[in-house]
């Protein structure tokens, strides 16, 4: 129960958060959503024009591609912790500055530390470098990194496999590999 007040007591943090300019022009901000106890996270970019309406994580094209990818490597949507890097949607849903990262970086790692998942799935080239280091994501993904004693497992964002057939193939390649590791 204390993990569960602790999540619900930084989620209300971030939902009142003005660290960052974002704070601005969100309608929501978008903590994140899944059970305190979720043995997988998964880490986006920044919320979009759904999430943003909503204040929930992929909730539009990029969401439902998710959870697709989450029932075929056996996973429930509820059964996982989804959330972003950043928690308020940028303008125009553009690439997040490094001070925004900067600003919303503690609160992710709150987050991490509360749930301490068995993975950390990151999603896409601006998570990668921004937990891990200046890495592409093209050679990251498939991957599994440790660090400090936590276990991330790289892969594309969902967004980018809507866009290229060929990332489409790659990521579902890359969580049955995920699969594997958590069975």
């Amino acid at each position: 129960m204390k993990r569960q007040k602790q999540l619900e007591e930084l989620h209300e943090v971030i939902r009142n958060c003005t660290l960052c300019p974002l704070h601005r022009t969100r309608t929501y901000a978008v903590p994140g959503e899944g059970p305190v106890t979720s043995q997988v996270m998964f880490v986006g970019e920044a919320p979009g024009k759904k999430e943003d309406e909503s204040g929930k994580p992929f909730v539009g094209k990029s969401g439902e591609f998710l959870t697709e990818l989450l029932k075929e490597i056996g996973l429930s949507r509820e059964s996982v912790f989804i959330t972003s890097i950043l928690k308020s949607r940028p303008p125009r849903n553009r690439t997040p500055t490094q001070a925004e990262i900067d600003a919303c970086r503690g609160y992710l790692e709150q987050q991490i530390e509360i749930i301490n998942p068995q993975v950390v799935v990151l999603l896409g080239g601006v998570v990668i470098s921004s937990l891990i280091g200046p890495w592409r994501v093209s050679d990251a993904h498939g991957r599994f990194y440790e660090n400090g004693g936590r276990k991330y497992f790289m892969t594309y964002h969902p967004a980018a496999a809507l866009r290229f057939p060929k990332i489409k193939s790659t990521m579902r390649e890359d969580l049955q590999t995920l699969r594997h590791e958590l069975v």
